[in-house]
């Protein structure tokens, strides 16, 4: 299955941004490599109601958009770690933002803050 992607005829920035980051596991992963880069085993472990070919397809489509960098090291095993590129740290004040915004507009749900930390 291909990217879903909301039809953009306008050319809408808003339309362009959610199709890049849109869906249930973008954002998320945007936020797990916040902190530093990782391995795909462990951001499978963060996310475990997320199978491996969902993860698989969201950092393939996420490393297309330029949010995230794929490093590949010449071992055996072989190891691949992910990071944030430029564009994708520039996202995390707009990820952060709308975090904070849940947390004062849902007073009645008892949320955790999250920790995006912003470069």
């Amino acid at each position: 299955m291909g990217r879903k992607v909301i039809d953009n005829p306008n050319m809408c920035s808003l339309v362009h941004a959610m199709n890049i980051i849109g869906g249930k596991w973008k954002p998320i992963i945007i936020y797990l490599l916040a902190n530093g880069s990782m391995r795909f085993g462990k951001l499978l472990m963060f996310t475990p109601t997320i199978s491996k070919k969902v993860l698989t397809d969201q950092l393939k489509e996420l490393e297309a958009d330029g949010l995230i960098i794929r490093k590949k090291y010449a071992e055996i095993p072989p190891r691949v770690e992910y990071s944030l590129s430029d564009k994708g740290i520039a996202l995390l004040p707009v990820l952060k933002a709308l975090s904070e915004w849940t947390f004062e507009s849902f007073e009645e749900v008892k949320f955790e803050k999250c920790r995006i930390i912003t470069l």
